[in-house]
């Protein structure tokens, strides 16, 4: 038992394979409700969300610290998700908040560009060379988010277990040799890898209650103890340290919580 990250462009059958494999294994399959959740804690319509993911990066520079926060809440919400076990995740980077985590199995999906811009002609009826241009814009869209909110693209088949293109290889196939990978002993569930994954759900979860006020801070967590550093000047050490204690004391899970500065100008 495990989890499955799935990462596609669009027309791609990332959604067709994650639901298919999803109802092969008995793993609950999500992708928008991370997006759901994430936007009911950033106040902003899911709608209106999906479409700034679609227009320029500028979108979170409306908010202040929105790039933080809308990282910091899709983080914690996915992370709360896959503790659950036996999840696939079809959605906005979760091969990046799953890094380090050892039962998890993460995928890129490919498809043929010519498959793809067929399926774009029939859906808007429109031309090959106007579907080939959208085809290509979106690509480049949901790179730039990538590298944008977590410094990443999401191209990069160094940030996978597997890349599968679909073309002679097709859905079924891939459902079948993920479904056979997924089996395997390193990517099941061990009280060691769950012992990361709750560690590394309750550091999100703190540093989202945080965020607001220490968007720079980093979080960091080993068995439930809750390690938060800020960079500031050293006079302001005890005042940010109560501060910091007073927004985590609703998480009851955190045992402890230790707070650092990291002085100005420091490398």
């Amino acid at each position: 038992m495990g989890v499955i990250t799935i990462s596609r462009g669009s027309y791609s059958h990332g959604k067709e394979i994650a639901e298919k494999l999803a109802q092969k294994s008995g793993y609950d399959c999500i992708s928008r409700e991370i997006l759901l959740k994430a936007s009911e804690q950033f106040n902003v319509k899911e709608a209106k969300l999906i479409r700034a993911l679609h227009d320029a990066p500028s979108f979170f520079e409306r908010f202040k610290y929105g790039k933080e926060k809308f990282s910091a809440f899709i983080h914690e919400v996915f992370l709360e998700h896959i503790r659950k076990d036996n999840v696939i995740y079809h959605g906005l980077a979760g091969h990046y908040f799953a890094r380090g985590i050892p039962n998890v199995l993460k995928v890129r999906i490919k498809a043929n560009i010519e498959d793809r811009i067929k399926k774009e002609m029939k859906r808007g009826n429109i031309s090959e060379e106007e579907a080939r241009y959208l085809l290509i814009k979106d690509d480049e869209e949901r790179r730039k988010w990538g590298i944008y909110l977590y410094g990443i693209d999401t191209q990069d088949p160094k940030l996978y277990d597997v890349v599968l293109k679909i073309d002679n290889l097709k859905v079924n196939d891939a459902v079948e040799i993920l479904y056979d990978i997924a089996k395997r002993p390193c990517f099941q569930t061990t009280p060691e890898s769950r012992m990361i994954l709750n560690d590394r759900c309750l550091a999100a979860k703190a540093y989202s209650a945080i965020v607001h006020k220490f968007p720079k801070a980093t979080v960091k967590c080993k068995d439930a103890a809750v390690y938060v550093s800020v960079e500031s000047d050293l006079s302001l050490e005890k005042k940010m340290s109560g501060q910091i204690k007073a927004l985590l004391e609703h998480i009851t899970e955190i045992k402890e919580v230790k707070t650092g500065i990291i002085p100005l100008g420091t490398d």
